[in-house]
């Protein structure tokens, strides 16, 4: 597992972070998309972990936003 790091950040900060990674969720989501119409099953598979990994991180900055 990787180390950690600890990053201190503004709320508006965090808030970018927030917004960038939504973006990003949006590209991994269309991307499986495509991929289950060609039959692409293992990009499938690699855009939903990234879909999942992204996820958890927004949560993470969100939740050290709202509490």
């Amino acid at each position: 597992m990787a180390g950690t790091i600890k990053l201190t950040l503004t709320e508006d900060e965090a808030e970018i972070i927030v917004d960038a990674l939504d973006v990003d969720l949006e590209g991994y989501q269309d991307s499986i998309k495509d991929a289950r119409a060609n039959g692409h099953r293992g990009d499938v598979a690699t855009f939903t972990e990234a879909v999942e990994r992204i996820s958890a991180v927004r949560a993470k900055i969100r939740g050290a936003i709202d509490s």
